[in-house]
């Protein structure tokens, strides 16, 4: 059911200056075989803060990610743009939280591009000139204005990521969520992709093993292993650290 645009109006918070649009405390959430994945992951995110998330692979990235958009329910205490993480919520949080993920191809479905990034604006329940215009600014914003009536599926990999991208931004997200990024791109899609992130307003939290991209776009990096922050500062400082990397298996090319 497409959610009431009038309501989400209503229900919009406007954050004090200050005030985190991501709040993780004391989260917990262990798989159905046992697998504990978070073990206590506690952070937060400013308004506008672009930040890295990194770890090794199994160290609770993903299922952090998809508990903060609650795909996944955890134990502990989330908050985004001041709402407390509740079914009840779970709503409006969801259009101001962006997730894109590794593979455009798990976000694009429709026949073609301009479909794709109205699906978001549509299934709020904006009407179809808001939606257009939506769509219009997302594809503007991701240097794909002349694509609205491409097929997705004929796209470049880094096509289909700014694709993908610009389905989130037609939401008008407050935070946006990327999965490896750069991710199957070659030098010139990756290059394009960073700068296209750098000109973002939007918070960003970036789980990545790319930390040559880390190093030139993110101002913070956060370090998760075993399902636990085990360090978060100044990403210059904390990539300098080689014996923290190789702690944690990490390492710069």
């Amino acid at each position: 059911m497409p959610i009431e645009h009038d309501l989400l109006l209503q229900q919009t918070l406007t954050l004090p200056p200050g005030a985190p649009i991501l709040k993780v405390a004391d989260l917990h959430f262990t798989y159905p075989d046992g697998q504990a994945a978070l073990r206590g992951t506690t952070l937060a995110l400013q308004q506008g803060e672009k930040a890295a998330l990194v770890g090794p692979n199994g160290s609770g990235k993903s299922t952090l990610m998809l508990t903060i958009i609650g795909i996944l329910d955890g134990r502990g205490e989330i908050e985004v743009a001041g709402l407390p993480h509740t079914e009840e919520n779970l709503p409006l949080i969801r259009s101001r939280v962006g997730l894109v993920f590794q593979n455009p191809e798990d976000q694009l479905f429709s026949p073609t591009v301009y479909e794709d990034v109205a699906f978001g604006p549509l299934h709020m329940g904006l009407s179809e000139e808001e939606t257009r215009q939506r769509v219009e600014d997302a594809l503007q914003m991701v240097g794909m204005a002349d694509y609205a009536q491409r097929l997705s599926y004929h796209l470049s990999m880094g096509e289909k990521k700014r694709i993908a991208i610009a389905t989130v931004l037609s939401m008008q997200p407050d935070l946006i969520i990327l999965d490896e990024p750069s991710a199957g791109l070659d030098p010139k899609a990756r290059r394009t992709l960073i700068e296209l992130l750098r000109r973002l307003p939007q918070a960003m939290l970036v789980a990545t093993h790319d930390l040559l991209m880390v190093r030139e776009l993110l101002p913070r990096t956060i370090i998760l292993d075993q399902g636990a922050v085990v360090a978060d500062g100044n990403t210059q400082t904390l990539l300098a650290d080689t014996s923290l990397l190789d702690q944690h298996g990490l390492e710069l090319p």
